[in-house]
């Protein structure tokens, strides 16, 4: 009998040793499997970003669709804030950083300036320039301020009378009696979505930077505004340009360029802004601004 209960003992350590090893090599085959689709999810994540950077070279130059290290792309490019009244600047500006809204349409296959019905040009008497992010500052000294520089010509269509009108605008009233800025308008403003804590309206006649009637019309004297941004050293700040209630919409701003990438069953999607070359009227103008991207 007791040999018997010695035997049965035997069987149940057997079987529990047997169930301890089935358990780890399931927990070791798991794991290898989950290992194993991790890495496969991870580099195709990696090839289909690849074939979307790729989709954005490309079609800079030549197409839409392609592949790339064994992966797809599809790219799409198109005018940014063409036909629309805003245009949210799509990176924050540091002290010394500029952006650029033009006035005049271009084409797209030359980049010239070009003024059609196949490429109408702004025709408005003013703009609203809308900066800096909503909420309070840690410190005065970061709170920005803008100069507006607006490039027109007298004769339209002939560079040689290319004239500039400035204006600049610092919401930190301790600051305006050593820098002679003017002050903002009161209240804050929404861009495209986008909040901003100041704002100012930009009249381009008379009761504004006094240019001349004649410049903003179809036939458009009025070539584009320079915004450059002060004092935030340290804090990149939003700007936007809207304009909003005017006869006309604002033209293309340069090319907004959409890749997807796709490997697998990964998708990896890139955005990027390619702004205009600026004309080169001399100073601040013959620097233009650079091209940007933001991955999603």
């Amino acid at each position: 009998m007791t040999r018997k209960q010695e035997s049965g003992q035997a069987l149940v350590l057997v079987l529990l040793s047997l169930a301890v090893v089935l358990t780890l090599v399931l927990f070791i085959l798991a794991r290898s499997v989950t290992d194993v689709a991790v890495s496969t999810s991870q580099e195709d994540s990696v090839r289909a970003f690849s074939a979307a950077e790729a989709g954005i070279e490309n079609a800079l130059v030549i197409g839409k669709e392609g592949s790339a290290n064994g992966s797809n792309y599809t790219a799409n490019v198109s005018g940014y804030s063409e036909g629309s009244s805003d245009f949210p600047y799509p990176a924050p500006l540091l002290s010394g950083d500029s952006a650029t809204t033009w006035f005049v349409a271009h084409d797209p296959t030359s980049e010239n300036i070009v003024c059609d019905q196949t490429h109408p040009c702004f025709s408005g008497s003013f703009m609203k320039v809308c900066w800096g992010n909503v909420g309070t500052y840690p410190n005065p000294q970061f709170i920005p301020a803008i100069e507006v520089s607006v490039y027109y010509e007298t004769s339209p269509g002939d560079a040689s009378t290319a004239q500039i009108a400035r204006a600049v605008f610092d919401p930190n009233s301790a600051r305006l009696s050593s820098n002679s800025f003017a002050s903002p308008d009161p209240g804050t403003c929404q861009i495209g979505g986008t909040n901003y804590e100041f704002q100012k309206t930009i009249q381009f006649g008379s009761t504004g930077l006094n240019i001349p009637d004649t410049s903003y019309n179809f036939s458009n004297g009025l070539l584009f505004a320079r915004i450059r941004m002060f004092y935030n050293t340290d804090v990149g700040q939003p700007l936007g340009t809207t304009v909003s209630g005017n006869s006309s919409p604002l033209p293309a701003q340069g090319e907004g360029i959409v890749s997807t990438g796709t490997a697998g069953s990964s998708n990896r999607r890139i955005d990027v802004f390619q702004s205009w070359p600026e004309s080169p009227f001399g100073g601040d103008a013959l620097t233009s601004g650079p091209s940007l991207g933001i991955s999603q």
